[in-house]
């Protein structure tokens, strides 16, 4: 039998939380998707002036990190033309992800979750989910 360590919806808030602020400090409204480790929606929250196309996006960032345990700027960077990865993005119905903004979260070494955002460039939206998951960590080191 195996036992699944996955972030609880409380956990999943603070990911919500520190990526919302992070996304208001920088004046970009985002869409925030956080997934358990299996790749499932846990919460999502669409900011006022979010993209509308956004929503899919920032689901199939976090469900990328998450499932795949790695982010999604390194698919990216390794999914060229001539690379054996290349064409992963076409997989599981086009739901692998490779654009920068989806990072797997992970709590002693371990992936409990995925974060995704969306509705910046790549580089804001992970600086909004490593935002996110620096929140988590350090509202779990209080509560620990």
């Amino acid at each position: 039998m195996l036992t699944i360590n996955r972030l609880s919806h409380a956990e999943a808030l603070f990911l919500l939380e520190g990526a919302r602020l992070k996304a208001v400090e920088i004046g970009v409204p985002m869409c925030i998707s956080v997934v358990d480790e299996s790749g499932n929606l846990i919460a999502f929250e669409r900011m006022d002036g979010a993209k509308i196309t956004s929503i899919t996006i920032s689901q199939d960032k976090a469900f990328t990190a998450a499932a795949a345990r790695k982010a999604t700027h390194e698919y990216n960077a390794a999914c060229v033309p001539g690379n054996l990865v290349f064409g992963i993005h076409t997989a599981l119905a086009g739901r692998l992800c490779v654009v920068g903004g989806g990072l797997p979260v992970t709590v002693d070494g371990e992936v409990v979750a995925g974060i995704g955002l969306s509705s910046g460039t790549p580089q804001q939206d992970i600086e909004c989910a490593e935002a996110g998951i620096d929140y988590l960590n350090r509202q779990l080191g209080n509560i620990r």
